[in-house]
């Protein structure tokens, strides 16, 4: 039977050059401190039997589950080894292979290095529980310890490979004989400024781009993501965990992915309904700002990329990731707004970004790594646009929308209705807003998902909210896009129109200049940047008094405003009205305009010699 032992604290193993170490370690102190029962000699081994109750399960990464369930700190307490007492793992002899295992003759070390350089080796993980100890006697073995000892730079240097990376392969019996379990490696979280290439031990001596221990990889199900998952594992060694966020996009956007991620190769699917967050957290505080894109674009794609990305972040932090990864292109500007979250929020997360990497370069390239990789391959027509859709807009990109000059197809219309198809009769919608916030519609008060929601619906079917423009992208280009945002655009007609009751002329010019900046930083993925944050503070304070309600009329694709009311209302009909003089008096504007246009008079002096 293969070797088993049941680690154990007092294990303290230091550099062991001699075989007679080794020797006396194998007889005498495994069996002393193991919790198993001593068996049998196995040639001049010593076999510690292990209940099968204290072995973790076969087919996961042994050290990776103790870490990441019991001791999540243990970066932070390397000394501290109490989280594997009363764990066992299976510890490979070369005794009973034919060959050494793979993790032992890589070509950066095995063919490198020779028996008795190897011999010298005690490598280990800064960052996890693994001890390799190679013992360069007749019949070479490798043996699992715990506790971190000696320095490895010299040796590492020279093998040029990290320790934590060395993979093994555990031995168990299968009828009388021997047979490897899936590849156990040891984790350690690695910066992308210190990697040098490893070799892969899950697919056949594929050279690691860098090792990693966990990715969780944003996910939608499609054939770019779900090839993404076999690619990390292919490239990183790593365990990838697939995260979704539900930000409204539609429940048939979620259903089978858990059995589709799975089927890629993910360890596991993390589902998030972000929609309350998104629409609470960032859509209403750029609706408060009054945050429109070049003088159109509501901004849809814009914020719901950090919701998803700070996600992301607390997900890796809850099953203990090392990276974080995403789909997006690199000629797109949701790359920046995912990975400067990353970077405000997890600044130690490495970020891996696919399609600024590997040699993929469209469609039937993916479908062709899909199908070597036994990825299942959506069976769904290929929509020719590019689409994101959430709860606040749909956008579309792509086909026959590359060319400025063409008009946009109506089938390509999802969340509303051609105008002129819409209700021949106008529908009105009250809007309840408070301190700059909508909190609700005909009067019935709704949370802020459901509100959005009703308002998409309503909008939708009155044909509310198209635009069409070209944008400047944060990367350089300029790109097309047709956006749908039917409950956006009804909500910015209130908000602004309730603004004009209750804000001042300074005030409210202040905050259309400083909206423009807000959604510039918006756009370009800075949500978590400390000006928007401060800025964000300003329109707070500024909408303290930004409270009343607004109706609007919809009628075949227009929002026009029919009626506003504040108590706050800066407006006085006594002071308006042209019937009254009693606080208003005519006679001073005469000398209210000398006083103003004082400045004109003069330069028209000045030019005329007067």
């Amino acid at each position: 039977m293969a070797p088993l032992f049941n680690l154990s604290s007092e294990v303290n193993l230091m550099k062991t050059r001699w075989a007679w170490k080794m020797h006396v370690v194998r007889l005498y102190e495994i069996p002393t401190y193991g919790d198993g029962t001593i068996g049998g000699p196995n040639g001049d081994h010593v076999n510690i039997d292990i209940p099968d109750d204290l072995l973790l399960d076969g087919w996961d990464n042994p050290i990776a589950s103790i870490v990441d369930s019991t001791y999540p700190t243990f970066s932070c307490d390397v000394d501290d080894t109490s989280y594997l007492q009363g764990r066992a793992i299976l510890a490979p002899t070369l005794d009973v292979v034919d060959q050494p295992p793979k993790y032992f003759r890589t070509k950066l070390s095995y063919s490198c290095v020779s028996h008795t350089r190897m011999a010298q080796l005690q490598a280990f993980s800064s960052c996890s529980s693994t001890n390799l100890l190679f013992h360069g006697s007749k019949r070479d073995t490798a043996r699992i310890y715990d506790k971190v000892q000696c320095s490895r730079k010299a040796l590492l240097e020279e093998l040029w490979v990290k320790a934590s990376e060395f993979h093994g392969h555990a031995i168990v019996p299968t009828s009388g004989n021997y047979g490897f379990t899936r590849n156990n490696c040891a984790i350690q979280p690695v910066m992308a400024s210190n990697i040098e290439p490893v070799i892969s031990s899950a697919m056949d001596g594929k050279v690691l781009r860098k090792k990693l221990n966990k990715v969780v990889l944003a996910y939608s199900g499609g054939l770019d993501t779900s090839v993404i998952v076999p690619w990390l594992r292919e490239n990183y060694g790593c365990e990838v965990v697939c995260f979704t966020a539900d930000v409204g996009q539609g429940i048939q956007e979620l259903e089978g992915l858990e059995q589709k991620a799975k089927a890629s190769g993910a360890s596991q699917l993390v589902v998030k309904d972000l929609k309350e967050e998104f629409v609470k957290d960032f859509i209403f505080p750029c609706l408060r700002a009054g945050a429109i894109y070049e003088r159109k674009y509501l901004l849809g794609t814009s914020m719901a990329r950090p919701v998803i990305a700070k996600a992301m972040v607390d997900a890796a932090r809850e099953v203990g990731a090392d990276a974080v990864s995403h789909g997006c292109t690199g000629k797109g500007n949701d790359q920046v707004r995912f990975e400067l979250t990353f970077f405000a929020l997890n600044p130690e997360l490495s970020v891996v970004a696919p399609w600024r990497e590997w040699e993929i370069t469209g469609r039937e390239d993916a479908i062709e790594y899909a199908k070597k990789h036994n990825v299942p391959v959506p069976v769904t027509k290929k929509s020719i646009y590019s689409r994101d859709r959430n709860l606040w807009h749909l956008s579309h990109e792509g086909d026959i929308l590359e060319d400025p000059a063409n008009e946009p197809k109506e089938d390509m219309y999802m969340m509303s209705v051609d105008p002129k198809d819409a209700p021949n009769q106008p529908e009105y919608v009250k809007i309840g807003i408070v301190e700059g916030l909508p909190i609700s519609l005909n009067g019935k008060k709704l949370s802020p998902a459901s509100l959005l929601s009703e308002l998409n619906e309503v909008g939708g079917r009155h044909g509310i909210g198209r635009i069409d423009m070209v944008e400047n992208r944060l990367v350089g280009m300029k790109s097309r896009g047709v956006y749908e945002t039917p409950g956006g655009t009804i909500l910015f007609a209130a908000a602004r129109e309730l603004e004009s009751l209750t804000l001042d002329r300074e005030t409210m010019q202040i905050k259309d200049i400083l909206a423009l900046k807000y959604a510039e930083l918006v756009y370009a993925g800075r949500w978590f940047d400390p000006l928007r944050e401060s800025m964000d503070a300003f329109m707070k304070e500024i909408t303290k008094t930004t409270t009343g309600s607004v109706t609007l009329k919809l009628f075949k694709g227009s929002v026009n405003v029919t009626g506003r009311e504040s108590p706050y209302s800066l407006y006085r009909e006594d002071i308006s009205s042209f019937e009254s003089g009693q606080i208003y008096d005519q006679a001073d504007a005469a000398g209210f305009i000398r006083l103003y246009g004082l400045p004109m008079r003069v330069r028209a002096m000045l030019e005329k010699g007067l």
